[in-house]
């Protein structure tokens, strides 16, 4: 009998692909872990913008949630697009009922091409109702931004961000330096000290889905019980291969590749039943 670490994705829906919930259940299976979701948003989206969006009803969003947590618990919570204070408080309200732990929440407030996947207006709601249950933040630059209120124009604003971030009441905040120059640098800070992932800037335009991808690998190293630095580490290290082989898709922002170790060297152990 096999079995595998359950974790779960709350996030809004990428038709083509390459973000959101079909991006978290690609990074999570490469990851080792077995991926559930809650759709909280079907948005009409491609490489190159997005179309329309509409959000699921919270009871909906309600009844997935409970739908997995009384039958298949999970080890850890990814949370991705939460698109109104509605789903927002639901959210909330049901990691509270269940207790989650490892909650990983990537603050989706924009697609690749810049359209806007949050009404800001919903900032203050996200600041006040989801925030606080996270165990890591990971938001970008323009994220961070938006929800510190400064600019970020180079390492000490990114810690300052991330600073301001986590005294919002989350556990730590891992700000990526993704949108910076040079190096791609990310700053956590736990309320106690900074800490600095880096890898070498890869100069491509594929990069869809890259944040969902990211936390999703984070949440699935922490519900395999890697040390909380270690599983941000492995994450970092799978979201850069998964961007240096990156596929060229579509007219706009191509995704990553989330299987590109497993498509170069297949079923490494696999034996084939006779």
């Amino acid at each position: 009998m096999s079995t595998l670490t359950p974790v779960l994705s709350i996030a809004g829906s990428d038709c083509s692909g390459g973000a959101g919930i079909q991006a978290d259940i690609k990074a999570m299976s490469a990851n080792g872990v077995f991926a559930m979701s809650v759709i909280t948003s079907v948005v009409a989206e491609n490489t190159a913008r997005v179309i329309s969006v509409l959000d699921v009803d919270a009871g909906i969003i309600a009844d997935q949630i409970d739908a997995v947590f009384e039958d298949i618990p999970p080890k850890a919570v990814k949370i991705g697009m939460l698109d109104s204070p509605e789903i927002m408080k639901v959210v909330a309200d049901k990691l509270e009922q269940y207790q989650a732990r490892n909650i990983v929440i990537d603050p989706v407030m924009y697609a690749k091409n810049g359209a806007p996947l949050m009404d800001p207006a919903c900032i203050g709601w996200l600041i006040e109702t989801v925030i606080p249950h996270a165990d890591v933040l990971t938001p970008n630059i323009p994220e961070a931004e938006r929800i510190a209120g400064i600019s970020i124009t180079d390492m000490d604003s990114q810690r300052e961000a991330a600073r301001q971030i986590q005294a919002m009441g989350c556990a730590s905040v891992l700000v990526k330096g993704g949108h910076a120059t040079g190096d791609a640098t990310d700053v956590l800070f736990d309320g106690e000290h900074f800490y600095e992932f880096t890898a070498p800037r890869i100069h491509t335009k594929n990069t869809h889905g890259t944040g969902c991808t990211y936390s999703s690998a984070i949440a699935s190293n922490l519900a395999l019980g890697l040390p909380f630095h270690k599983a941000i580490e492995r994450a970092k290290q799978y979201v850069t291969m998964a961007i240096m082989h990156s596929l060229e898709l579509g007219k706009g922002n191509g995704p990553t590749n989330h299987f590109w170790d497993l498509y170069a060297h297949g079923l490494e152990g696999f034996k084939e039943n006779e």
